[in-house]
């Protein structure tokens, strides 16, 4: 059974850090490039992150720039979302998806380009 499962997510105060992690079971992650996404109450989901299957070309919306890092452990089958300097307009559901041959030249932001999801893991910024 093909599986995403994201976990670190919590409630954080303003300027901290939270670090994702996306863990795949029943396939490997090798030939996927992964994407990092997030839902915030009444507003569509938009793309945050994302790192091709190679490891080698990352994207990451404007809004994170310089504030989040994605990188993966394929011997571990896990991607990780580093989250620094956080913002309440962070706040919102945050999701790992994956799909082929995406994410080598920029941020691969259309929900339908990926194949398999996570069920979402909330994270909250507020004082």
């Amino acid at each position: 059974q093909l599986q995403l499962v994201e976990s670190g997510g919590g409630l954080v105060q303003p300027g901290g850090s939270l670090r994702l992690s996306c863990a795949a079971s029943g396939f490997t992650l090798d030939y996927y490039a992964i994407g990092w996404f997030r839902q915030a109450p009444g507003k569509e989901r938009e793309g945050v992150s994302c790192i091709s299957s190679s490891g080698g070309s990352t994207n990451y919306a404007d809004s994170v720039k310089g504030r989040f890092t994605i990188s993966r452990d394929d011997a571990k089958n896990t991607v990780y979302l580093q989250m620094n300097s956080l913002k309440p307009e962070d706040t919102a559901v945050y999701y790992c998806a994956v799909g082929f041959r995406l994410c080598r030249f920029s941020l691969s932001r259309k929900v339908d380009e990926y194949d398999y999801w996570g069920q979402g893991t909330q994270v909250t910024v507020s004082s």
